[in-house]
C-alpha cells in the first residue's frame, strides 16, 4: 500500500488493511521474508472466522501467559520478523515492564534481514526511551534437536530462559523448546497448528490485540494457576463454531 493509498478509517476493514500495510513496509524494508504475508493471510483468516476480537477465553489465556512471565526467574521474548513489524513497540514496552531481554530468531535468517530487525528494535529502543537487552545478533548456543538457523540462540537468552514467549511460532521449534523443560507461551490465531496444541499456554488472539492486553495486565502481577491449555483451545474452537453459524442464520 503506497502513501497515495489513504485508507478511510470508516470503512469496515481498516483495522485489517492497516495491519497489512504494517507488514508491507517491513518487506520493503528487507526485515521480512517473502513469505511473511502469506503467514499474515492465514492468520488473518482465523481472526475473521473469530470475529476479530478478543474473546473471554483468549483473555484468560493472556492473563495467565503474563502471570508465568511476572513470576519467571528468567522469561525471553522471542521474536520473529513479522512479530516486530506488527507490534515491536509493544514488544518491548512489555520486555522493559518485565525487566528481560528479546532475541530476534527467524527461520529464513540472512546477515541482512538481521541486520534490519536489529536496526529497527534498536530505533524503536531509542523513540521510546528504554534499554531493553536486544539479542539474537551473535548466537552462541543450539536448541538441541532442531536443525537449521531456528536452532541457533544465545547461551544467555533463549538458552537459558525458563519462560519463553514465542508468538507466532512454527511447530518444531516449540516442540523443542517444550522437550528442553521450559514453559513456551504461544500466541497464534490458529487453535490447530502445532504450536498452539504443544505450547504450554497459548492465547488465540490477533497479536497487537494481545500485546496491547499485556501492558495493561503486568502491572497487576496475576498469579499463575493450574492451566488446562487443552480446555482453553476447545473454547476457542467452539467459540470459531458459532460464530460461523450466526453468520449464516
Amino acid at each position: 500500500m503506497s502513501d497515495e493509498e489513504i485508507v478511510d478509517p470508516s470503512h469496515p476493514r481498516y483495522q485489517s488493511l492497516m495491519i497489512r500495510k504494517k507488514v508491507a513496509e517491513a518487506g520493503a524494508k528487507g526485515m521480512l521474508a517473502d513469505s511473511a504475508m502469506i503467514a499474515h493471510g492465514r492468520g488473518e483468516a482465523f481472526d475473521y472466522m473469530l470475529g476479530e476480537q478478543t474473546t473471554d477465553s483468549a483473555m484468560e489465556a493472556t492473563r495467565e501467559v503474563v502471570a508465568r512471565l511476572v513470576n519467571a526467574d528468567r522469561p525471553v521474548l522471542s521474536l520473529n520478523g513479522n512479530a516486530i513489524a506488527l507490534a515491536g513497540e509493544d514488544f518491548l514496552t512489555i520486555a522493559s515492564q518485565l525487566g528481560c531481554p528479546v532475541e530476534i530468531n527467524i527461520f529464513y535468517r540472512t546477515p541482512e534481514r538481521m541486520g534490519a530487525l536489529i536496526g529497527h528494535l534498536k530505533m524503536l529502543n531509542a523513540k521510546l526511551g528504554l534499554d531493553v537487552d536486544i539479542m539474537g545478533g551473535v548466537p552462541d548456543a543450539r536448541i538441541p534437536g532442531l536443525e537449521g538457523p531456528r536452532g541457533a540462540c544465545q547461551s544467555e537468552g533463549i538458552f537459558a530462559s525458563d519462560v519463553i514467549l514465542v508468538p507466532l511460532e512454527d511447530g518444531d521449534r516449540c516442540e523443542a523448546l517444550v522437550e528442553m523443560g521450559k514453559q513456551v507461551l504461544v500466541i497464534d490465531l490458529n487453535p490447530l497448528s502445532r504450536s498452539s496444541r504443544r505450547g504450554t499456554v497459548t492465547i488465540v488472539d490477533e497479536l497487537s490485540r494481545v500485546t496491547k492486553n499485556m501492558i495493561q495486565l503486568i502491572p497487576e502481577k496475576p498469579q499463575p494457576t493450574d492451566w488446562d491449555n487443552n480446555k482453553s483451545l476447545q473454547a476457542s474452537l467452539n467459540h470459531i463454531s458459532k460464530n460461523l453459524e450466526n453468520r449464516f442464520e
